[in-house]
């Protein structure tokens, strides 16, 4: 079967990130089942011919206006799809979709009619609003952690902020790869534009966004970067929760010290 990535290395290139995140995901247990979603904006890497292809769907409303992602193209992560399918078979187990001129409907032009992740609203939203604001991101990863959706049980942890100076006290890493700490949204339904909203209201902020009892929804560059963040907040969540399990609660990295790698690193104050 021809596929869409076939003689376009850096479209491939991109694809193959999201596998290989996918298959992370599902090893760590962030990604039961069909949890968690990933979608790229791979636009740059479109080329006239991938333009010209025909849909292979009828017409999905998005739910949504979304005047930056006129003509702009994706790649999704499939509704009820697993990671650990994905990151075997990203192409029968994603699809890549068209924003029609409308910027309120789409179509999948390849490589199978995979009708992409239920939360695409929402991702979508936050991809709108990146392109509004001139941002480099273009991939943007929801997934259930299992140490961060435990603190998030906590009503003490979703007090502003308190997560962010906790995690970044653990280990001197959490600041330095996640200097823009982890924003909060209470419980919100899934999957619903109220949720959308405010998480883009979080992602003015912070790169990475805790949705209480639920997951997180993180966004970067790439969609390894993107991992990335969420993967050395969770490293933080374990220690932490390796120390209570200890019988103590940890001493954490002083203000005195997180200021001085912040000024050495340049990071954020």
């Amino acid at each position: 079967m021809n596929s869409i990535l076939n003689n376009r290395p850096e479209l491939a290139r991109e694809v193959n990130k999201v596998a290989e995140t996918a298959g992370y995901l599902w090893e760590k247990g962030w990604a039961e089942r069909n949890g968690g979603n990933i979608t790229i904006n791979i636009t740059e890497w479109v080329d006239d011919e991938i333009r010209q292809m025909p849909a292979i769907s009828e017409v999905y409303p998005i739910g949504a206006t979304l005047p930056y992602l006129k003509g702009c193209y994706f790649f999704c992560k499939g509704n009820n799809r697993r990671m650990r399918d994905l990151a075997r078979w990203p192409m029968e187990n994603g699809s890549v979709i068209r924003i029609l001129d409308d910027c309120a409907s789409y179509v999948i032009i390849a490589d199978n009619p995979v009708k992409p992740t239920s939360e695409l609203p929402s991702h979508l939203s936050v991809h709108n609003d990146l392109l509004s604001k001139g941002s480099p991101y273009r991939a943007s990863l929801h997934t259930h952690p299992i140490e961060l959706v435990a603190m998030s049980h906590n009503p003490k942890y979703l007090e502003k902020d308190v997560a962010t100076r906790l995690l970044w006290s653990m280990i001197p890493e959490t600041k330095a790869f996640c200097p823009r700490g982890l924003g909060i949204v209470p419980y919100i339904l899934p999957g619903s534009v109220e949720l959308a909203n405010a998480t883009i209201a979080e992602l003015a902020d912070y790169d990475v966004v805790m949705w209480e009892k639920h997951g997180v929804f993180a966004v970067d560059v790439d969609v390894m970067l993107a991992f990335d963040q969420v993967d050395v907040l969770n490293k933080s969540a374990q220690i932490y929760i390796a120390s209570k399990n200890m019988g103590f609660e940890p001493e954490g990295m002083s203000d005195e010290q997180m200021k001085e790698m912040s000024v050495v690193f340049k990071l954020p104050k």
